[in-house]
């Protein structure tokens, strides 16, 4: 059994717990908080809750550890701190900071003897894996991503932190224009705007000017500006009943040409719906842990990212039983 232990207790961990329920071959052994362990009921029978002081005491009855804090400023001193006591997985999704983060992480990994899996999940992930195999194949060609519909948790808190707000829901939405322009091989050149759209559905605090709001919202660099963004002002009721889950997912479309003449058009798409976005990346985060399990074992020590991770290695069935039943 693959001892996994857990950092943090939110969405993301929660959809960890539950999926290690469904692999035979792992069991949580702890979970890890900054909150009162007190405070924490979890969905595992007979497994406790710590503070994350305890930490150092377990280093050699967890396997795997599975971080599980955001990437802004949780997993880039995460991440290198506990390497050097175990073996980590992390979900760090800033596409623009992964470089400098595998390099934070990777000295402290190898110079412990341990295995560091950096941005595992679906993007970065399993849509990057998809946009390095197309590109392989078909060098010649053009990549297109296209995100939602699903609830952007980053963008959601960054109106929530607008004066007047109570709460907040941010809908990514692809243009479906764009996409089918892009099915069709057309190739097009897009902008931002050109790919998505942005629904927000708001709800203010007593006596909030609305109009303030929206005009923060649209105006907001970084998330909103470059969009054509729609802005809703709902009832406290409305936001329970209607946007209380976690949707998400999107699309990877390769267009590559074959042929002598580059005659050939050839269209290469992953795409996901998920119901619920936590529970799918803390999926991919536990076959990564496996895989981290089985690359320790052989000797393997630094940091990884899915790029690095054969496919064999992610799954609970025996490589013969593979090749018979599955290739």
């Amino acid at each position: 059994m693959i001892r996994i232990g857990i950092v943090g207790y939110g969405n993301l961990a929660k959809g960890a717990e539950c999926s290690i329920m469904q692999n035979e071959d792992m069991e949580l052994t702890a979970v890890f908080t900054r909150r009162d362990p007190a405070s924490i009921t979890l969905q595992t029978p007979h497994v406790g809750v710590y503070h994350m002081d305890d930490l150092p005491q377990w280093k050699d009855k967890i396997d795997v550890l599975l971080l599980c804090g955001g990437s802004a400023t949780d997993l880039p001193a995460l991440t290198p701190r506990l390497a050097n006591d175990f073996n980590v997985v992390d979900s760090f999704d800033n596409h623009g900071e992964i470089g400098n983060h595998f390099a934070n992480v990777h000295p402290a990994a190898e110079q412990s003897g341990h295995i560091a899996m950096i941005s595992i999940g679906w993007d970065p992930g399993m849509f990057s894996v998809s946009r390095l195999y197309a590109t392989s194949i078909l060098p010649k060609g053009q990549t297109y991503t296209f995100w939602g519909k699903g609830v952007s948790q980053g963008h959601s808190d960054a109106i929530r932190r607008i004066d007047g707000v109570a709460d907040a829901r941010q809908y990514t939405l692809p243009i479906a224009k764009a996409m089918n322009r892009v099915r069709t091989g057309d190739n097009p050149e897009l902008s931002t705007r050109d790919k998505h759209t942005r629904d927000c559905y708001v709800v203010t605090k007593d006596g909030a000017d609305q109009n303030a709001i929206q005009q923060a919202i649209v105006t907001m660099p970084n998330y909103f500006a470059d969009y054509d963004t729609t802005v809703h002002f709902i009832s406290k009721e409305e936001m329970i009943r209607d946007h209380s889950g976690l949707p998400h997912g999107g699309s990877v479309i390769y267009n590559g040409v074959t042929g002598i003449h580059e005659e050939h058009s050839n269209t290469i798409e992953y795409r996901l719906n998920l119901e619920s976005n936590p529970e799918f990346t803390a999926s991919v985060l536990i076959c990564y842990a496996r895989a981290a399990m089985k690359m320790y074992h052989r000797g393997m020590t630094g940091c990884y990212t899915a790029f690095d991770v054969a496919p064999v290695d992610l799954s609970q069935t025996s490589r013969e039983d593979l090749i018979k039943h599955m290739l």
